[in-house]
């Protein structure tokens, strides 16, 4: 199976139907599918292979992803803000490849590509779209290739198959269910698998994509306004900046959009609630997932928001900070460092398994011999079988042995009034060998707590060896694009 059968049916269902916006420019499933023929004989006569996108989002993202599929080779969006010693190592890892976007940079970083910019692959692709075959070659079975961030080491290229998207695709959404006037607002970045799994799941369900390139929340907002949006997808620095603008204005009504879907990042309990409130009307989701594991593994359902929300039962509240429940084509297991499966409110490593899930890199497999993914993801399932995360299995800070989580610190900052947002991590110690340290981001017009409060808060509400012994103020935390928390830059606050 190949994923270009989703604009495949989309196209045969409604050609004249619109599927994407863009730019302004109006595109119909026939018009899309057309385009892939003609850039998939584009990738063949060019002799490449793999595909690469480095240029924000636009039509050229799923032209490029089912032109890549329908030519049997993979489809590698780059993360063009990466700096240019970086980004030149991964092109190099990729050629030869037809690079679309960025042709000075690509040119100027890496020899033995073919380049072009996005309208003239765009137009390119619709002139040979006449004498293409639209026939499918099958390749190695690989639809994508999505190189992981890499922090302390280069990078990893994460394979996806077709059978891996298909089976998330087809087993979580149903075809064409959404009416002609829904539409979905995506302002994902296309290198990241959230903007891949919204190109899939929206022409699936042939919800028309409204797609904008860079987020800003006034032209957000703009957009979702003059399009009637209906469905949108946001980051929780994203959500956070909607409605710090919304109240700036004095306009605090979406009154078309029905549906917001979240992730990517760790959602305060207080923003959601806040959002809640805000939007009494609106079905909030928080999806968790991975690259590896094709997008979303875990949900927390509209339903799920409400029940927590208005509930006076701290354990079903406390549920507005979980990322619900997995999947039910997902299996989820909790295992300690020695692989031993753990019970209800313990707190290990979690490993997922199922036809979506790849754990395949360029490099190797890292599925074991039953076919599990440790996702070095730290958390814990509750009596109910709620996921919730605790941070990396790296960022565990570990104090004389004793394994801390970062979470259940910033958990307890967060309750503080003048907090707008907080991060733990592990500092050098001579004695423990790792101390807590903290990094606060105080309110605007609020007073600055003192060191002696804010540990007393933390001793308060949890064990001693969680009261940190560095604390420091900063104007903000660090954290990429799509809204994680970049918690090796704040380790370098305490490194003295």
């Amino acid at each position: 199976m190949n994923i270009v059968l989703i604009l495949q049916m989309a196209a045969e269902a409604g050609a004249d139907r619109v599927g994407l916006v863009c730019d302004g420019r109006r595109w119909t499933y026939g018009q899309l599918l057309e385009a892939a023929k003609g850039a998939a004989e584009i990738f063949i006569n060019s002799g490449c292979e793999q595909v690469a996108l480095l240029d924000e989002s636009s039509e050229a993202a799923p032209i490029a992803l089912f032109g890549a599929a329908m030519a049997g080779i993979p489809y590698v969006p780059l993360n063009y803000r990466l700096a240019d010693e970086a980004l030149g190592a991964l092109l190099d890892r990729i050629k030869p490849a037809y690079v679309i976007g960025d042709v000075e940079r690509s040119n100027r970083l890496s020899q033995g590509h073919t380049c072009a910019t996005r309208e003239a692959f765009v137009q390119a692709a619709e002139e040979a779209a006449a004498g293409a075959s639209g026939e499918e070659r099958e390749g190695e079975g690989i639809a994508a290739q999505i190189f992981t961030s890499g922090t302390t080491a280069a990078p990893k290229a994460a394979l996806l198959r077709h059978t891996n998207l298909l089976g998330y695709i087809l087993g979580a959404y149903e075809f064409m269910t959404a009416e002609e006037t829904d539409a979905q607002l995506v302002c994902v970045p296309p290198y990241h698998i959230a903007g891949i799994s919204a190109l899939l799941s929206s022409f699936y369900s042939m919800r028309r994509i409204v797609m904008l390139p860079a987020f800003d929340p006034d032209t957000w907002l703009k957009l979702a306004g003059d399009e009637q949006v209906t469905n949108a997808f946001l980051v929780p620095t994203m959500l956070a900046r909607v409605i710090a603008r919304m109240e700036e204005t004095g306009n605090a009504t979406l009154p078309s959009v029905q549906s917001i879907a979240y992730g990517g990042g760790r959602m305060p309990p207080e923003l959601i609630a806040q959002a809640l409130d805000l939007f009494p009307n609106c079905n909030f989701t928080n999806a968790y997932g991975l690259t590896e594991t094709s997008s979303t593994i875990a949900l927390l359902t509209p339903e799920d928001h409400r029940t927590a929300h208005q509930s006076d039962d701290p354990a079903v509240r406390a549920r507005l900070g979980s990322v619900g429940k997995p999947l039910p084509t997902i299996e989820l297991e909790i295992r300690d460092d020695e692989g031993q499966v753990l019970a209800a409110g313990e707190r290990g490593e979690i490993y997922v398994r199922g036809e979506q899930v790849s754990g395949e890199y360029r490099e190797k497999s890292v599925l074991d011999a039953e076919g599990w993914f440790p996702t070095r993801d730290a958390g814990y399932l509750d009596d109910e079988g709620y996921l919730f995360l605790a941070g990396r299995a790296d960022d565990v800070i570990v104090r004389g042995g004793e394994n801390i989580s970062p979470g259940e610190i910033e958990d307890v900052l967060a309750t503080h009034p003048a907090i707008a947002d907080s991060v733990a991590v592990g500092a050098p110690s001579v004695e423990w060998g790792e101390a807590v340290a903290v990094a606060v981001v105080i309110k605007p017009g609020a007073e600055t707590p003192s060191n002696n409060e804010l540990s007393q808060l933390i001793k308060d509400h949890l064990r001693s060896s969680r009261v940190p012994e560095k604390i420091a103020v900063v104007e903000e935390l660090p954290y990429n694009e799509m809204g994680k928390l970049l918690r090796r830059e704040v380790k370098k606050l305490f490194l003295d």
